[in-house]
């Protein structure tokens, strides 16, 4: 009955919805209607924030800026407005924005790419090279200066809910310059940035938009009328930037990036002698073409990156944590963006990461990424980890064809090759391959997606239960949006380069994982009022409905569906509900307390509500709970998240979480604790302490992780990282490490 009733939810209602959509408009009108003529200098010009350069002044300007939220198809107010002109010499493309506006402005950090970035005044160009709609580049700064870069991709997603797979490749990063000046009722930005940041060919017409964040009257505004669902910089609704001569590409294109450590580590819970080490590796960027981009990097070490935040876990499936490191994120959609969100056929952190997070040691990676034409994106890769004690290394390649089709359509192919490597031989019997086809069109309004997919996959002896598919279908007006997607995977496929959520099921008496074969169904209805009032910006109701089904039964294990209320405040501040049935058919047992749950089937409700305050207070928080069903017991949740903000150089943060989970005497209860302070120092726009501290009962461990950062020259940093661990049920160290590492960016 509950598969019946998802199906209907699924595809029956499908055509109803569709008689209440209008016509859309089509972003790419705005190409012809929004222009922006850049013309070439000669002079020499000085990124002060000053703008004094003759050439400011005879630059076109790009202003009348619209509202993107609260409001749309609206005209920013005179006191707000934006101001924008641009020109070009050899070597960089010049941005200078006047943003209007009342001080003081909110600089949320120090800190480039800072997590809270957006939460501040701020300004953004982007830009689409190839005009394809499909991947882009976006430079950010605020009223202090602050670079925040990113790569985006076509796939933003909407503000209203659906199929939203990310887009923002934050991990990007690259050369450019900025410096800005503050006044009482405006700001000016003055940004280089040098054409060998960007990958090219030869058009003499790219995308481009101009964004701004305003936290003053809470509202994110664009050069052009972007549909207030959309996200400011998706690649659908640009200008066009049209150049008076192609730019030229550059000669040389060549970053090298070599890094030295000293580090040591003790194993103090295996009372095992300390280990020394000092190590040297190397990154580059190699530009092949102008639009074509090599990485390699030999013997990598990412020390540095952040240290994943801990999360409780009360799902039977492993949590995906997001790719950080900086060999895998540059073009990574190429690589990563087939599948749904639970099922992706590839996923990097596969590769030099275990499951508890712990690294690999990697002998060497390439990476070829870019585009082979205007239409045609290529990734190629290949990666060798090292073998350790009995611990075979592996070497894994992968390959990704991405070619665009009706304005923003993609049809992708992919191939991934994992073989094992044990004592410089590769074994033949250790091998897993993967291959499939992907066929996803995007309106070109944006509004409407439908997507299938065919993948199999092989290892040594494996002839059957070995297909995967999926299908996606996303469409809706302004207010309502509907987003489902079919699924299914053989118990027998290969997830040795991937993320597949319900596939490898863990036998809590037999201490084993056990693969499945099993069929998901997703699917998520909204429906968004606008309200056009002076404190409210929106109410969004959705109904949200997940389904399993095991193959080899034809049963359904998971079953929830989940309805929810939202409302965002003018000043920021949001409040969410929710309430929602559950059905679990455990196929092993399962553990959360001492004892575990035997396989049988449960139902639940529980009901949820969150608040979050105003984001632009020195003092904000977040704050929800929840109560209800678990399986044969109950649980209690209260969870809070509180920061406070010493502008521009302190960020303080507090993150709770407990869980009581109650079950009757055969089972036992059990209280699960999270609690993670966070400590941010920004001394300048240069040099950081950022410490965390992380208690997880759950886990039975204690992380602090301290880094200290000293960036010397663009890109190029000193890092002091320190890392202790402690149990916390019988307490006492686990391990511990510091690392000192110095690596340095060099363009030739």
């Amino acid at each position: 009955m509950k598969r019946i009733s998802s199906l209907l939810i699924g595809i029956v209602l499908v055509p109803f919805f569709l008689i209440h959509l209008n016509a859309q408009q089509d972003g790419t009108k705005y190409r012809s209607e929004y222009q922006y003529h850049i013309k070439r200098t000669t002079a020499a010009i000085k990124i002060d924030g000053e703008l004094t350069e003759a050439v400011w002044q005879e630059a076109q300007k790009a202003t009348n800026f619209f509202y993107i939220t609260p409001i749309a198809d609206k005209q920013v107010e005179k006191e707000d407005q934006t101001e924008v002109m641009m020109t070009y010499d050899d070597r960089n493309i010049y941005v200078a924005a006047v943003c209007y506006g009342t001080s003081p402005y909110l600089v949320t950090s120090l800190k480039r790419d800072g997590n809270d970035f957006w939460d501040g005044d701020n300004f953004m160009v982007s830009f689409d090279p190839g005009n394809e709609r499909t991947t882009g580049f976006g430079f950010a700064t605020n009223s202090a200066g602050v670079q925040y870069d990113n790569q985006i991709s076509g796939n933003l997603g909407t503000r209203s809910g659906g199929g939203n797979s990310g887009g923002f490749n934050t991990a990007w990063n690259n050369k450019w310059q900025c410096e800005t000046k503050r006044y009482d009722t405006y700001y000016v930005i003055e940004i280089a940035i040098p054409f060998k940041s960007l990958r090219y060919g030869s058009s003499k017409v790219w995308g481009v938009q101009l964004n701004r964040g305003n936290t003053y009257s809470n509202s994110f505004q664009a050069w052009t009328p972007v549909p207030l669902q959309f996200f400011g910089p998706d690649l659908g609704y640009n200008a066009s930037l049209v150049w008076d001569e192609v730019p030229k590409n550059s000669k040389s294109n060549i970053a090298l990036i070599p890094y030295t450590l000293a580090s040591t580590f003790k194993d103090i819970a295996a009372d095992a002698p300390a280990e020394n080490n000092i190590d040297v590796g190397v990154d580059a960027k190699i530009a092949l073409t102008s639009s074509l981009n090599l990485d390699v990097t030999i013997n990598p070490d990412f020390s540095q990156v952040d240290v994943d935040r801990q999360v409780t876990n009360l799902t039977t499936v492993n949590l995906r944590f997001p790719e950080q490191r900086i060999f895998f994120v540059e073009n990574s959609d190429i690589f990563s963006d087939f599948g749904i969100p639970p099922m992706r056929p590839f996923f990097s952190r596969k590769m030099g990461l275990r499951d508890d997070g712990s690294s690999i040691p990697i002998s060497y990676g390439a990476r070829i990424t870019g585009n082979l034409t205007k239409d045609t994106r290529i990734g190629l890769m290949n990666l060798q980890t090292k073998s350790a004690n009995i611990e075979p290394g592996n070497n894994y390649s992968a390959l990704a064809i991405n070619h665009r089709v009706f304005g923003r359509s993609v049809v992708k192919g992919f191939f991934h090759n994992r073989i094992g490597h044990l004592e410089g031989n590769y074994d033949a019997d250790d091998f897993t391959r993967n291959m499939g086809l992907e066929f996803d069109y995007q309106s070109k309004d944006g509004y409407d997606r439908f997507a299938a997919a065919y993948g199999v996959s092989f290892s040594d002896g494996v002839k059957n239960n070995n297909k995967y598919y999926h299908g996606i279908a996303q469409f809706g007006n302004e207010n309502f949006r509907y987003y489902v997607n079919v699924s299914g995977i053989g118990k027998n496929y290969s997830d040795e380069m991937g993320f597949i959520q319900q596939l490898n099921q863990y036998d809590a008496v037999e201490d084993k994982i056990i693969k499945i074969g099993y069929d998901h169904l997703f699917s998520n209805l909204s429906y968004t009022i606008y309200a056009k009032n002076n404190k409210i910006n929106t109410h969004r109701f959705s109904i949200i409905n997940v389904g399993d089904w095991e193959r080899e039964t034809n049963q359904n294990f998971n079953y929830a569906i989940r309805g929810s209320y939202n409302i965002a405040f003018a000043n920021t501040s949001r409040l969410s509900t929710s309430i929602g049935r559950s059905y679990r058919r455990l196929l092993f047992p399962f553990t959360f307390t001492e004892n575990p749950l035997p396989a049988e089937k449960y139902n639940w409700n529980s009901f949820e509500v969150a608040y979050q305050s105003d984001i632009r207070k020195v003092f904000n928080y977040t704050v929800g709970g929840s109560i209800g069903g678990f399986y044969s017991g109950e649980r209690k949740n209260i969870n809070a998240e509180i920061n406070y903000r010493r502008q521009p150089w302190g960020n303080f943060g507090l993150a709770f979480e407990a869980n009581e989970l109650t079950f009757d005497e055969s089972i036992g209860n059990s209280t699960l604790l999270l609690i993670g302070p966070r400590l941010e120092f920004s001394f300048n726009r240069d040099l950081f302490w950022t410490t965390f501290l992380q208690y997880n009962t759950q886990r039975d461990n204690f992380n602090i992780n301290s880094r200290f950062q000293w960036r010397f020259q663009p890109l190029s940093d000193l890092f002091l990282v320190y890392t202790d661990n402690y149990a916390i049920e019988q307490w006492g160290p686990k391990n511990r490490s510091l690392v000192l590492k110095l690596n340095y960016w060099l363009n030739i």
